[in-house]
């Protein structure tokens, strides 16, 4: 029974967004109202010498944006929840992608004056396809922007899901009064402040004399109007419709002033899902009834900058996990115990004596684990849906210091682990190239490589169009492709085998000529 009640009271998510529309601030306004923080760290202020919370590498803080994922727990009233506050900028999606893979549900974050942006669409599409709940974050009301109507059309026409607003705002930018809070029927009155103030007033009934009281006649009026118009264009909200996915509820608020968030927390904690049964290649792993197993979908090196350590994260899929207590790596087939598992609060992290199926815990990583593999109590499981995605971005990686050559091998190995980027070895010549979606991505590891690990590499460009793996039913058709297109092979971290080529023309003519050859664009295959 206890095993029961602790997984249904875990709620576990992800908050995505495209850069900048106010994610990282949204989930340290969160952290305040479970008490986790007690005073919040401007992102972008200079003023300040405080950085995001979630923002904790030294990269991050000199750009003030989040290149990684980091995870956060924290209780609020009787729920357990954990927080994934993900990378916004497309050059670190595969991160994201990764991380959607161990959330039960998503809360979006869309800036009211930009809309839908490219890179909350693609994550929307991740999200459409495993069918995971999803809840919109209308922020920055204290700023001008679209109307909200128009928006909603945007929503339901970009991200391709009907919509429900369950608060709605009343005016935007300087006139900004506050929003009605449609599912608990009361009137939040906005009040420009960080610290977590929000006057409220409980009205049932809009059509009352009190409505004009706090927001005048003009308005009232433009609200009930705005509020029947909504009832009569909007499908009512329904619960098992937002958990299939096909449902989106929408909340407005300013999360920079602390509005409208604790009203989406506490909706969110009431209708969000427990941890969901999970597909592995053997069979349906639920939560409650199967012993324990997780996966790992996220590698980070050198997390405590005096310690060259790696964590790798572990999502509990099942179960429960103990201290000390063997699991089974099923990758390895060999028995393994942790005395040092940690639970997160981003960077500080504790030692965690049990954790239950929708926690994320760290484990101690010598180079143990890979992203993808599974942890159980004995039982041989694999679970799916952790791909690498064919990168877009491609560069040789020379050593810039011979005299750091063990250096820099242990680092490129470790950040490749990480699933910053891909490694491939070419090869008709043994160079080592490195892939990834994105430019800044190479300044990352650049700037880790030499921060973390005392080493100095130097990029080369080289002209490639797409990394793919191939493979075939026949082991002859497979031999005399590789023959022929001999100095287009290379090998990725698995040594299988990889087609690169140099333009779409090139790839078209190898897939035309080579019927036999299946081309994969993402590793799981």
């Amino acid at each position: 029974m206890e095993l029961t009640n602790e997984i249904q009271r875990r709620r576990t998510f992800a908050i995505i967004s495209h850069p900048d529309a106010g994610k990282t601030t949204l989930t340290e306004k969160l952290l305040l109202f479970g008490g986790a923080i007690h005073v919040a760290g401007a992102v972008k202020s200079n003023k300040i010498k405080k950085t995001a919370t979630s923002d904790w590498m030294e990269i991050e803080k000199q750009r003030g944006i989040s290149v990684a994922t980091s995870v956060m727990g924290f209780d609020y009233e009787s729920y357990k929840i954990n927080i994934l506050d993900t990378p916004g900028h497309q050059d670190f999606a595969e991160d994201t992608y990764r991380t959607l893979t161990a959330v039960d549900s998503v809360i979006i974050v869309v800036d009211i004056a930009k809309g839908v942006e490219a890179q909350t669409r693609k994550l929307m599409e991740v999200c459409r396809m495993r069918k995971t709940p999803v809840m919109i974050f209308v922020n920055k009301m204290d700023r001008d922007g679209k109307d909200p109507f128009d928006l909603l059309d945007e929503l339901e026409q970009e991200l391709q899901v009907q919509v429900r607003p369950l608060s709605w705002p009343i005016e935007m930018g300087v006139k900004f009064k506050g929003v009605y809070n449609i599912y608990e029927e009361k009137l939040d009155l906005y009040k420009p402040s960080k610290q977590t103030i929000t006057e409220s007033v409980q009205i049932k009934q809009v059509n009352g004399p009190e409505l004009e009281r706090h927001v005048g006649s003009d308005l009232a009026g433009k609200l009930r109007a705005d509020l029947e118009l909504i009832e009569g264009v909007y499908p009512a909200f329904d619960i098992p419709a937002y958990l299939a996915g096909n449902l989106a509820p929408v909340f407005f608020g300013s999360a920079l002033n602390n509005f409208g968030v604790k009203e989406l927390l506490d909706c969110f904690v009431r209708i969000a899902p427990s941890p969901r049964p999970v597909s592995a290649d053997e069979r349906r792993v639920v939560p409650e009834k199967d012993a324990f197993s997780g996966f790992i979908f996220k590698i980070h090196a050198n997390m405590d900058p005096n310690h060259r350590s790696c964590i790798a994260f572990l999502k509990i899929c099942s179960g429960k996990f103990e201290r000390n207590v063997n699991y089974k790596h099923v990758r390895f087939d060999k028995m393994m115990k942790f005395s040092q598992a940690t639970a997160f609060m981003a960077q500080k992290k504790e030692t965690v004596e049990e954790a239950f199926a929708g926690d994320i815990i760290g484990l101690p990583d010598t180079g143990n684990f890979k992203i993808g593999d599974t942890l159980t109590a004995g039982e041989i499981l694999h679970f799916k849906g952790l791909p690498s995605f064919s990168p877009e971005m491609f560069k040789y990686i020379e050593n810039a210091d011979p005299m750091k050559s063990k250096q820099l091998n242990k680092g490129i190995d470790q950040l490749t682990d990480e699933g910053v980027a891909q490694l491939f070895t070419n090869r008709f010549n043994g160079r080592k190239i490195i892939g990834t979606v994105g430019q800044l991505q190479f300044e990352v590891i650049q700037y880790r490589l030499l921060h973390e690990y005392g080493a100095q590499c130097r990029w080369e460009p080289i002209h490639l169009y797409k990394a793919c793996w191939i493979e075939s039913d026949s082991k002859e058709a497979l031999e005399n492709f590789k023959k022929r297109k001999q100095q287009y092979m290379a090998s990725d971290k698995e040594d299988r085998d990889v087609f690169l080529a140099d333009s779409s023309y090139v790839l078209q003519m190898a897939q035309q000529d080579f019927p036999e050859i299946h081309f994969h664009f993402s590793s799981e295959f």
